[in-house]
């Protein structure tokens, strides 16, 4: 009913009518009335369904059933006092940054504790691993350099050569092989 979620993906709400579908899945083991026992499932899977339209619908009503993102980090700097509202310690988001691979907290621009527990971060500009595109205009821009270089090289072919330092070293005498 609430979807693939893991438990740390589903909300308080559903994490709560989860648990109590389960506590009630026993009663008829224990000999209590089945017909009860799937009143109040269908009654919580109906309130399930309920705060998950009304989530849906109301940002207001969705922030008050499952809570805000909180931010923990902003241009580098850590947000102390909503670590401590958070009961987080500095340790632990170090570890949980570390886990996103990152090395230095000045190098993330932001970082939010996401309503579900996990860690929402973006890096600096300057930080940010290159994307296929970035690599493909550095090799258009190293292609376009290569060019010009062959065709200066073609045009200074008579005047001077590639490789002056080969021609200027005219000494002829063997080499100490111990050098």
């Amino acid at each position: 009913m609430s979807g693939r979620k893991s438990i740390s993906q589903m909300t308080i709400p559903e994490t709560v009518i989860m648990i109590a579908i389960g506590t009630l899945l026993i009663q008829p083991v224990t000999g209590r009335g089945l017909w009860t026992t799937l009143g109040v499932a269908s009654v919580l899977v109906i309130a399930l369904l309920i705060t998950g339209f009304i989530q849906l619908k109301s940002d207001r009503l969705e922030s008050l059933i499952s809570g805000k993102a909180v931010s923990v980090i902003e241009n580098g700097t850590i947000h102390v006092q909503n670590l401590r509202k958070l009961r987080l310690s500095v340790d632990k988001l170090e570890t949980r940054l570390r886990q996103h691979g990152i090395a230095n907290i000045g190098d993330v621009e932001w970082a939010t504790l996401e309503v579900n527990g996990q860690l929402g971060y973006s890096l600096k500009p300057d930080m940010q691993p290159a994307t296929k595109k970035d690599i493909h205009e550095l090799m258009k821009l190293i292609d376009a350099q290569l060019n010009d270089h062959t065709l200066q090289g073609t045009k200074r072919s008579n005047s001077a050569p590639l490789f002056t330092e080969v021609v200027q070293k005219e000494d002829h005498s063997p080499s100490d092989p111990l050098q």
